[in-house]
This record gives structure tokens, C-alpha cells and sequence, in this order.
């Protein structure tokens, strides 16, 4: 979760015949690896950016899985220039298409962003000291 100027890091998601939808970064933990070295390593495949982490916000039950969504500041890199396969062009014309975007956090509430439970705690701009968990039916 970076959250900068009262904006927070995302996803947009675009695929054909569907209406465009957006994401916080993240993804699926590689083998040998923990849950907090997954999330810097996706900030940078994903944002392009190296971030600290600052602790863990959320535990999400979305899409069948359990996901972990932890504090992150950023302490190098330029957001946009993610390199992680599903940011190139190829990948773009397979899955659609997958661009990092700055969103304000008072759109948070009106714009398909998912999982919908964390865009509204996120967007509540009051986030907890200790984890939560959610659980997200959507």
C-alpha cells in the first residue's frame, strides 16, 4: 500500500469486452520467498520503485485466497516503469492490459477498485496501527 499526496498506487485493469477495473499491487509469492520479500518485489516489477515496508496493513480473503497488503513507502525508482511480465506488451495483447496509475484516495469509493474492502478502508484515510483482516465477497 503507497500511499503519497493523498494518492494511492494502483493497477488499472483493462480487458477486452469488460469495463476497466483497478487493483493494489501485488501478487503471488515465489518459491523460498515470505510474504514481505513477494510485496518489494512486486512493487518493483509492477511500479518500477523500491520500497521500505512499514508493516502489514490487511489480511484480504478475495478471489479464493487469503492476501496480505502491507505499508510501503518508496525510497527509489520511478513510479511507471515497472518491467514484470505481465507489464509488457505482449502480455498487454494476452491478459489485457495492466498500468500503473496514481489514484486520489477521494475516487476510491466511486471507481471499480478491488478488493472493494480495502479501497474503502483505504479511502476512509484513518488506517488502523494494527492488521485487519477483511473479508471480501467480491
Amino acid at each position: 500500500m503507497l500511499i503519497e499526496d493523498d494518492r494511492v498506487a494502483l493497477i488499472r485493469r483493462e480487458r477486452a469486452g469488460a469495463s476497466p477495473y483497478y487493483l493494489f499491487p501485488g501478487g503471488g509469492i515465489e518459491a523460498g520467498e515470505t510474504a514481505e520479500q513477494a510485496a518489494v518485489r512486486e512493487a518493483h516489477e509492477e511500479l518500477g520503485i523500491q520500497v521500505r515496508l512499514e508493516g502489514l496493513l490487511a489480511v484480504v480473503a478475495f478471489n479464493g485466497s487469503t492476501q496480505k497488503y502491507f505499508r510501503a513507502s518508496r525510497v527509489a525508482g520511478r513510479f511507471g516503469t515497472g518491467t514484470g511480465e505481465e507489464m509488457g506488451a505482449t502480455a498487454a495483447s494476452d491478459t489485457g492490459s495492466h498500468t500503473p496509475v496514481w489514484m486520489p484516495l477521494g475516487d476510491l469509493r466511486r471507481l471499480d477498485v478491488r478488493p472493494r474492502g480495502l479501497a474503502t478502508l483505504v479511502a476512509s484515510r484513518d488506517l488502523p496501527s494494527a492488521p485487519v483482516t477483511i473479508a471480501d465477497t467480491r
